[in-house]
């Protein structure tokens, strides 16, 4: 079946049709019959169509909606309206033509779509909630677990573990900010827009919005039903998180070597190599790293799709569809195995390297008023005092203050130790143990808000 053909002698190709069918667009048949129920109620109360026939019409699609898990396509659907329309007609008969009243696929794929991704934006915030409040946990339980901060993969800074983890925390509590801010572009009606330039037919295009949630009705018609930045913003948003996530597992993927030794990951989130008895592989770790290549390549499509369409409505629209569905699942089931990853880590980071406190004793010098470039030098010349004498930052002595020339005091070496390091923090946001657990507060009390 399909919604033409009065124009037409003959009948389309087999090729034309396996071409041109779509049946990517069928997790959208709770959308599309919601969307024609708020259409036809509208026709009634206008009075466009006989009330009674757009109370059976409702009635018939309520029907639908009510057993939509029972919903079988048959193969000469179309896409998804034919198929509504189809089967609409199988309940309730003829009225069934008139269903398609005043408006077009084209406005009403837009609305398809728009209501299945704001359904979706609310399903990803809250699993990036979930997610947080999971680091949030962990964070808790390492607030005091000191490790090495990096700078160009080289150690930096002593930092507390919870520290590290709260970093993903922060950037998933923006991905989530992102999605909820999608929303308000995401929920307006692009309905009764028709075809591209409106209908002579007198639809209410603010009651059908109201009637489906949305606050607004898309201004033009034209916009309405040809323009999808609003699927471009979602799959960036789909990237941006998975992006987050990728750089989790690369850290992940480095904490499980035995070069790192910081994690053990659990059975229950390994696999094992078919030729090395072993291996304990972080395939979950891996595999969100790879899929955010496909992810991001998807913000590339979504945009090439639309970059050089004349307005209004064309067909490679149809395409914008297999885009952000194939974003929307990879983050969806990324979020969930990346939660189940990170609650199958034990965590045994080593000490970090003395090194780590060269800072501490700059700061000291600059305590006493010493320039903080003076400082920097100092500090310097006595970590290559040390490497020249084969010795490790922590071996330094009051001695070798003496042959450096250096005004640091035998007090000073006590900073020496990256636990009290970490504790001497005192800006706002550093690693130590008391602000980890000022961030996590923080954390909780905005999910508790949102």
């Amino acid at each position: 079946m399909t919604l033409w053909g009065g124009r037409f002698d003959g009948a389309m190709s087999e090729v034309t049709g396996r071409y041109t069918g779509d049946d990517s667009d069928r997790r959208l048949l709770e959308y599309d019959i919601t969307g024609s129920i708020a259409h036809v109620m509208m026709l009634g109360e206008t009075g466009i169509i006989d009330p009674s026939d757009a109370g059976v019409l409702a009635a018939g699609l309520g029907a639908m909606l009510e057993q939509i898990d029972d919903f079988e396509f048959q193969p000469g659907d179309e896409d998804i309206h034919t198929a509504v329309e189809r089967r609409l007609g199988e309940l309730v008969g003829e009225v069934a033509g008139k269903l398609h009243t005043g408006r077009s696929r084209n406005d009403q794929v837009a609305l398809d779509l728009r209501l299945y991704l704001a359904a979706s934006a609310v399903e990803r915030v809250g699993q990036l909630h979930a997610f947080i409040g999971l680091l949030a946990d962990l964070a808790g339980d390492h607030a005091d677990t000191v490790i090495p901060s990096y700078t160009h993969l080289q150690q930096a800074q002593a930092t507390s573990l919870g520290h590290h983890l709260l970093v993903y925390a922060w950037m998933a509590f923006r991905d989530a900010d992102r999605f909820a801010d999608a929303l308000d572009r995401i929920a307006v009606s692009p309905l009764g827009a028709g075809a591209s330039a409106g209908s002579s037919l007198p639809v209410d295009r603010r009651m059908t919005a109201e009637a489906l949630g949305f606050a607004s009705v898309i201004p033009n018609s034209m916009d309405a039903v040809g323009s999808r930045d609003f699927v471009s913003e979602y799959v960036f948003c789909c990237a941006q998180a998975m992006v987050g996530l990728s750089r989790l597992a690369e850290e992940i993927i480095l904490w499980s070597t035995r070069e790192f030794g910081w994690v053990t990951l659990s059975d229950e989130v390994s696999t094992g190599s078919s030729a090395l008895p072993q291996k304990r592989n972080p395939d979950i770790a891996e595999l969100v790293r790879g899929r955010t290549g496909g992810v991001v390549g998807d913000v590339a499509s979504i945009l090439a799709l639309q970059k050089g369409l004349p307005l209004t409505y064309n067909r490679d629209l149809q395409e914008d569809k297999r885009i952000v569905f194939h974003a929307d699942d990879t983050l969806a089931g990324s979020l969930e195995a990346m939660a189940a990853l990170l609650a199958g880590l034990e965590f045994h980071p080593p000490e970090p390297d003395t090194t780590t406190s060269a800072l501490d004793l700059a700061e000291a010098l600059v305590r006493r008023g010493v320039a903080f470039r003076e400082a920097h030098d100092e500090v310097g010349r006595l970590v290559r005092h040390l490497e020249d004498d084969g010795r490790s930052f922590g071996e330094v002595t009051v001695a070798d203050l003496e042959a450096t020339g250096s005004r640091l005091e035998p007090d000073d070496l006590s900073l020496l130790d990256p636990a009290t390091s970490l504790e001497r923090r005192v800006s706002e946001g550093s690693g130590s143990p008391r602000s980890v657990h000022e961030q996590i507060a923080a954390i909780r009390e905005l999910l508790g808000s949102s």
